[in-house]
C-alpha cells in the first residue's frame, strides 16, 4: 500500500529552489511524480529526486528569464524575500494578497 503524502507547500505560495538560483509561485501540485521517464532521467543522477513525493508546477524566474518549472518537494524552500514574481502569466492566474502572497483568480480550478 502506498502511503499518501500531504503537500508541504500550497498553490499561490512563493518558493525557491534549494540548489539552483530560481524562484516561483506554485500553480499546481501533483501528489507524486507525474512527468515522463525521459524528463526524470534527464536530471543528473546525483541530484535526481525521489518520485514518491509531491511535485510542484511553478511560474518560475531567474535573473535571465521566466518559464514553467516542475520541481520536487525535496528541492523547494519557502521564499521569504517578499519580492513579487515577475512572470508574465502570474496576473492571469493569481491575485496578489496584501501579505505579498498570491491567491487563485478562479479557486474552482484547483
Amino acid at each position: 500500500m502506498i502511503k499518501a503524502r500531504t503537500a508541504k507547500f500550497q498553490i499561490g505560495q512563493v518558493v525557491r529552489h534549494r540548489i539552483f538560483s530560481f524562484r516561483g509561485v506554485i500553480f499546481d501540485i501533483d501528489p507524486e511524480f507525474n512527468n515522463t521517464e525521459e524528463w526524470w532521467l534527464s536530471i543528473p543522477e546525483e541530484v535526481r529526486p525521489h518520485k514518491d513525493q509531491p511535485f510542484y508546477h511553478l511560474l518560475a524566474e531567474n535573473a535571465e528569464s521566466e518559464y514553467v518549472a516542475y520541481v520536487s518537494e525535496q528541492n523547494l524552500l519557502p521564499d521569504e524575500s517578499g519580492e513579487p514574481i515577475r512572470h508574465s502569466q502570474v496576473a492571469e492566474i493569481f491575485i496578489k494578497n496584501k501579505d505579498g502572497g498570491y491567491r487563485p483568480r478562479n479557486p474552482s480550478l484547483n
